[in-house]
């Protein structure tokens, strides 16, 4: 098996290295991830300019390793390009969940989705870290048992994961989708210049059986996804009360 490794943390990032390591008891794995940090670069991809690639400063045992100029899309565009397609993208692991809302600007996620379009499957996987560092090699099992389990089913082919920091068992789960409360708070610098943070605050409690349930409980959340946004309840309403002849 062709195993990817890419990103939105960066080359540097510890959880990418984790991922990498992990990865390859399953097969040849190559990294191709951002020169720097991408993170909620959504599914940006860099069509005003060239990119380039450059071997990594960093060392990954042994395995071959690249860091590129641009957004994690970019990174599995031109990284199935140079090895002739993948059989499978793996993103990650990223330094802080991916759950619910966050799905739609999170570069990690993008870059699973790019793999998709290109017809390979795509893995996206992330784990807190705010407060406590993630520990990786506590995690070590519960990765390796989440991608024997993707790997041998062929019919799931975007998948999300998250891991909380000291998992307890693993469920599958759907996205949580909630309401919030879009707050901007503003501040000073130290030169006197006025700047702004975006942060948002739930306005509803987590639902059993999502992703965010899963993680507040001490699972890992296994998400299947898929690229087709069509709301197909809303279209049959559509088709139904206004027919197009």
């Amino acid at each position: 098996m062709k195993i990817l490794v890419t990103n939105d943390d960066g080359i540097y990032s510890p959880g990418l290295a984790a991922l990498a390591k992990i990865a390859a008891r399953f097969g040849e794995v190559k990294i191709v991830a951002p020169d720097a940090e991408q993170s909620s670069m959504g599914h940006a991809i860099t069509s005003s300019r060239p990119l380039s690639y450059k071997k990594s400063p960093v060392s990954f045992d042994g395995l071959e390793a690249y860091r590129v100029n641009g957004t994690p899309a970019d990174c599995v565009a031109l990284g199935q390009h140079l090895w002739d397609k993948p059989d499978v993208v793996l993103s990650g692991i990223n330094m802080g969940p991916n759950l619910g809302n966050a799905m739609w600007h999170s570069g990690t996620l993008a870059a699973a989705k790019q793999a998709v379009l290109f017809g390979m499957k795509g893995i996206a996987l992330s784990t807190p870290a705010d407060k406590i560092e993630p520990n990786f090699e506590l995690l070590d099992p519960f990765v390796e048992k989440a991608l024997d389990l993707l790997f041998k089913n062929p019919h799931l082919n975007l998948i999300n994961v998250n891991f909380p920091h000291n998992p307890k068992g693993v469920r599958w789960t759907r996205q949580s989708v909630r309401l919030y409360d879009n707050r901007i708070e503003p501040g000073i610098d130290p030169m006197g210049r006025k700047h702004y943070w975006f942060t948002v605050i739930p306005l509803e409690p987590s639902e059993e059986g999502t992703d965010r349930w899963a993680m507040e409980n001490d699972f890992v959340s296994i998400t299947p996804l898929r690229l087709d946004l069509t709301n197909e309840a809303e279209l049959l309403k559509a088709q139904l009360a206004y027919p197009i002849s």
